[in-house]
């Protein structure tokens, strides 16, 4: 006897709803790896207009790297500028 669908969903249903509990509970205590993946996201719209501004003279990698490299020096000033003026929060 063949399984049906309407008895397979509610199975799959809860294993995709406990896996999405499980994702979000470990994303509450884990943030370094959401950043960084937001970073990279962004870095997806940086590098093409770095690669643009070029000229092509650097190459995509390059490009990558340039514009992850401002990304991360831009947090970074913005992180310091927070630290100096509010440093009762850290």
């Amino acid at each position: 006897m063949k399984p049906t669908l309407h008895i397979l969903l509610p199975q799959v249903s809860v294993q995709v709803l406990a896996g999405i509990t499980e994702i979000w509970t470990q994303w509450r205590k884990q943030k370094l790896p959401l950043y960084l993946f937001l970073a990279m996201c962004f870095n997806l719209v940086v590098a093409p207009l770095v690669y643009a501004a070029t000229g092509e003279q650097f190459s995509r990698t390059q490009a990558w790297a340039v514009g992850l490299l401002g990304l991360v020096t831009l947090s970074l000033s913005i992180y310091l500028f927070f630290v100096m003026f509010i440093p009762e929060k850290f």
